[in-house]
């Protein structure tokens, strides 16, 4: 390996290390805000202030992006568009209810739920190991959930039950979004599928919580409309430019392994901001997810390499 291979692979890692970095801000950033607007309303301005950004960026550099088939406005803007409404809306309630490190962990059970979809669906094969793996999350997220802390108005609200079906909830559908992208990314590309799910997940958001009673709300000052620019610019913005500079230097499968720090920053923000601990076995349930996860992604590299255009566009919006 020369020096600009070993050189252009540690930028590789750097920036998968930085996208779950960003990513893990979600749950703080998110926590900081509910003094400030309402839960439900969070998810929507992420997303709104995310897609704007894509759209000024495609007007610029790229106008292709907004050059799609009925096919995969129906696929991925519609369906792509409804997992992206559900996540956003799910996870706020997850992060209030069980807390930033819980949340996380919930979330982290979406590789677990992919693996049981993709033998249903795709045939794939569930082996011994992959069950293995996946009991080892399970119970890691059970210890985490359990084991943690989230002191607050907005938990004792939402409480536990809430948390943990928002949490399955935000899980389910970024697993329903990983095994859209194995159809649509390679056919369209990571970063159209990435906009065409935003576009749709706007209006359905909006729609949704239009017909619940709830349409969003208006950010009512400046700190807000702070914290929702960070809270886009960083877990919507940032986070997808590093990842997808991680997924042009090195494989899918390490990059993907790099971005499980995301629970682990979460939980230490949480910790740090506003006093959201875990205690012994809630740190032991957080490591035994990521390391559970972060496995199932080796082995799945070792055993094929994994599609970098599927892996891109695996997370929702």
């Amino acid at each position: 390996m020369t020096t600009d291979q070993r050189s252009t692979r540690v930028i590789g890692y750097l920036c998968a290390l930085g996208a779950g970095a960003t990513w893990g801000t979600t749950g703080p950033l998110s926590t900081g805000l509910y003094s400030l607007m309402p839960a439900t309303s969070i998810g929507f301005w992420r997303v709104l202030i995310g897609t704007v950004a894509l759209v000024i960026w495609g007007v610029l550099f790229r106008r292709d992006l907004f050059r799609a088939d009925r096919r995969a406005w129906l696929l991925v803007g519609l369906g792509g568009g409804a997992m992206v409404a559900l996540f956003e809306i799910a996870y706020q309630f997850a992060i209030g209810g069980v807390g930033v490190a819980g949340a996380a962990a919930l979330l982290y059970t979406a590789p677990v739920i992919v693996a049981v979809l993709a033998r249903v669906i795709l045939k794939e094969a569930l082996t011994p190991t992959r069950v293995a793996l996946a009991i080892l999350v399970m119970i890691g997220v059970a210890l985490t959930v359990t084991g943690g802390s989230n002191a607050g108005a907005e938990a004792a609200r939402m409480g536990v039950t809430v948390g943990v079906a928002g949490g399955l909830l935000s899980a389910l559908s970024y697993a329903l979004t990983s095994l859209m992208g194995r159809y649509a990314a390679p056919r369209y590309g990571a970063v159209k599928v990435l906009f065409l799910e935003a576009v749709g997940g706007v209006l359905l958001i909006w729609i949704g919580l239009a017909i619940w009673g709830r349409p969003p709300a208006v950010p009512p000052s400046a700190a807000a409309w702070r914290s929702l620019f960070g809270l886009a610019a960083g877990s919507v913005i940032a986070a997808n430019i590093l990842f997808f500079g991680a997924m042009k230097r090195i494989e899918a499968a390490p990059a993907s392994v790099a971005a499980t720090i995301e629970p682990v920053v979460g939980a230490v923000l949480a910790l740090l901001l506003f006093g959201q601990r875990l205690t012994g076995l809630g740190w032991i349930g957080l490591l035994m997810v990521v390391s559970g996860v972060a496995a199932g992604y080796l082995l799945e590299g070792l055993k094929k390499p994994l599609d970098p255009e599927v892996e891109e566009a695996a997370r929702p919006a």
